[in-house]
Order: C-alpha cells, then structure tokens, then sequence
C-alpha cells in the first residue's frame, strides 16, 4: 500500500501546474502569465531531502542555499525565511521601527511591501513613481525638502510632527530604481533604506557608483522573494539580507522564535515563525543551478516582443533603466487607450478568450481601504500608468511561437477598436 502510495504521487510538478493551466481546447493551450520552471534536479534534491527526513525549518539544504545566494550578490550572509513579506518584517523590526514612526513607501507596488510597516504600527506616507514605475526620487527630495524639518540627525514630518525614520523602495518588476539619487536623500536625512527587491534578483548596476551592486544591497536591508511566479522559486519562501552580517544573524534569529537555548527554550525577545523549511530549499539549490538560464531566456523573450511591437502606434514596451543589467522578470505594455475604443479591462477579457492569461498593474496602495487615511504626496504618474499599463505573458518556459501569438492576438484587439 505504501509503494501504491508513492507511485500516485510521482507525476512531476509541472505536469501538474500545465494541466492546472490547461484549458478545454482542442486547438490551442491556455497561455498563462508565469509559472515555475521546474527543468533540473528539482525532483531528486526534494526527494533526498524527505529520504533525509529533514523536511522542516532546518537541514543542510536552508544552509546551501544561503551560502550559494550570499555568494551569487557577494555579501558575507542571507537568511532565508518563509516569503519577502517576512523578510521585510524582519528587516524593519532589526531597524529598529517603532509605532508611530513614519516610513515613505511607494504607492505603485504590491501590497505585500506596505503591510509590514502596520505590522510595526508605524505610519506610511505614499511617494509616486517616476518612468521606471520605482519611486520617484526628485518627489522623494521634495518632500524631504518642503513638507519636514531636520533636526538632531532626524527628520520630521512637519504636519504630523511625526519622526520620518525610513523608506521602503520597490525595484519593480525587477527594474532597478534610482538609487543614487534615493540614496542621496537618505544619506542627507539620515533615513533607512530596505529594499524591496523580491521581483528583481539577478539586477544590477553596470554603471556609475553603485556599478557591480545588485538589487537590494546598496540600502542597509534587502529581500528577494522565491514565490511561485519569480525567476526562482521555493514553492514560498524568500531571502533577506544585509551588508552587515550581525543585522543578518539577528533577523535569522528573530525568524526562529528568538530560541537563545535549544535545550531548555530560553527567549530572551519576541521571536516569529518564519523559517524556510528545508524541502522548499531542496528546489531552491536545483533553482539556483537553472538561474542564469532562466535569465538568458528573459532577456531573448523581451527582445522578440520588442521586436513584435516595434512601430506600433498604440502599445509600446516598458523600458528598463540604462545603466544597469535587469532582470526582467515582468513585461509591461503601455497602451494608448486614448486612441481606443476599449477599456484595459475590456482587453484582459478579449485576450482570456484567446486562452492568454494577462493582468493590470496591482491597485494603488493609498487607495485601497486599509491605507486610505495615510498621507500622501503628489501621486500622478502612478495614476496615469495604474489605468494604461498590461502584464503580458512572461515565463522562462515561453516558445517563440507563443510570444508572436500573444503579441498578435493584442495588435489584432486594438487595431479592431481603433477610434473612428
């Protein structure tokens, strides 16, 4: 019974995400936004592990995986832990947040990289983004500039008379933000820097001073995350990190229940429960062995839709910042709806009917009703691109076939709802 057992349970992981995705047709298969890539040793790593019986929050895979990241971003260490919301959590506690600070936070990002502010009870205040989508740092120093005062190596919000002690800066969709004027501001005020780099591992500088550093280790914290949809995946899980390798300690502490004694439970702080188990780290080493592959396939899949859309006057792709190496991880077609006949909404619904999965931008953060008492500070192009923006197919396991007939079956929908 045991042998039956196992054998039910053999059928590999992606079979079972394609045929999850798969959709009743004869003629074409559903064309989903992104899922994992499971191509290597996946299978034989998790099944040593379980063999091992190491399955839970410690064994030597949580170690190597570590070890391997640490070293792929060259710093001393990484904790793993069980997502990037966790990461960031651990980050801001280790910074020391506390309730009532003010934290400046990107309004255009997923919401996963504000709520651990709350989870702090510490107040965000929404930046807008610039043309990356990232925060916009020339609004960043004017707020710094017009809206607070320093003093005493501080900053303070002049409305609320609130200390200004952070800010949280997305790389979204793995394209890096403008972090030597980011980091100009906070260099001036005195402000930490965490990095929410759960979507851009693998992007970096090749220019200028920060030249070499990757995504989440020019500020004084960063994550990654290892969600399903990322370039790597554990299934869950994720990475947090610091140039600082006792800030690094003491997170992967706090992320284990703060056991200060093994034997007799001693806790001398408040600890969480957010360890990476070690099977989400068996896939996770496997992961890291297809990475720079799964990047080389990112970069050929935006090329060919670039290709496809080159000279098309109602859609153009998102454009990634010069200067650097990105990953990236989404793509981001900026349509001109006011030429068009059709909503983004209406869109999405067409391109489901042709069997390709796409999505809007997440809702802005400042308006979602858990956020909407928070202060704000001119929020436009996030509007602006939060209405015109659609995420279009984008995984490691796309054919070049696939790609023409998503960038067809969209070229097709517009110039069908041309205005007159």
């Amino acid at each position: 019974m045991k042998d039956l057992h196992v054998k039910k349970h053999t059928i590999s992981s992606l079979t079972i995400i394609k045929s999850f995705f798969q959709k009743e047709s004869d003629t074409m298969h559903y064309i989903p936004l992104a899922i994992p890539n499971f191509e290597g040793n996946e299978r034989k790593y998790v099944d040593d592990a379980v063999q091992q019986g190491w399955v839970s929050i410690a064994g030597a895979y949580v170690v190597q995986l570590e070890k391997e990241i640490a070293s792929y971003i060259n710093l001393e260490e990484v904790a793993a832990c069980q997502n990037a919301t966790s990461g960031l959590h651990l980050a801001l506690i280790d910074a020391g947040i506390q309730p009532g600070d003010m934290i400046i936070v990107p309004t255009l990002t997923f919401i996963a990289a504000v709520n651990p502010v709350r989870y702090q009870f510490a107040i965000p205040v929404f930046m807008d983004c610039d043309d990356s989508f990232c925060m916009d740092p020339v609004k960043l120093k004017e707020f710094c500039e017009n809206e607070c005062t320093f003093r005493d190596n501080a900053l303070y919000h002049n409305e609320s008379g609130r200390h200004i002690k952070a800010i949280v800066v997305t790389h979204v969709f793995g394209n890096l933000a403008d972090m030597e004027s980011i980091m100009d501001v906070a260099e001036k005020y005195n402000l930490i820097v965490v990095e929410d780099s759960s979507e851009a591992m693998g992007t970096h500088y090749t220019t200028g001073r920060f030249a070499g550093k990757f995504a989440g280790t020019i500020g004084d914290y960063g994550v990654y995350s290892f969600n399903g949809n990322k370039l790597i995946t554990t299934g869950g899980g994720g990475v947090v990190f610091s140039k600082h390798p006792d800030r690094v300690r003491h997170m992967r502490y706090l992320s284990a229940q703060a056991k200060d004694d093994t034997l007799f439970y001693l806790h001398h702080e408040v600890g969480y429960n957010y360890r990476m188990t070690n099977v989400q780290a068996a896939l996770g080493v496997a992961q890291m062995e297809e990475f720079p592959d799964f990047l080389e396939r990112k970069q050929r899949n935006f090329a060919l839709y670039e290709k496809e859309f080159e000279s098309f006057p109602y859609a153009r792709l998102h454009q990634y910042r010069e200067g650097t190496y990105c990953n990236k991880w989404f793509y981001g077609l900026i349509i001109d709806f006011s030429k068009l006949d059709l909503t983004l909404k209406d869109l999405i619904a067409i391109m489901d009917s042709k069997q390709v999965q796409t999505r809007s931008l997440w809702g802005l953060i400042h308006l979602q009703r858990p956020y909407q008492q928070f202060a704000t500070y001119k929020i436009e192009k996030a509007l602006e691109y939060s209405d015109c923006v659609l995420n279009i197919p984008c995984g490691t396991q796309l054919t070049e076939e696939e790609i023409k007939f998503v960038a067809t079956s969209l070229k097709e929908a517009m110039l069908a709802h041309v205005k007159k």
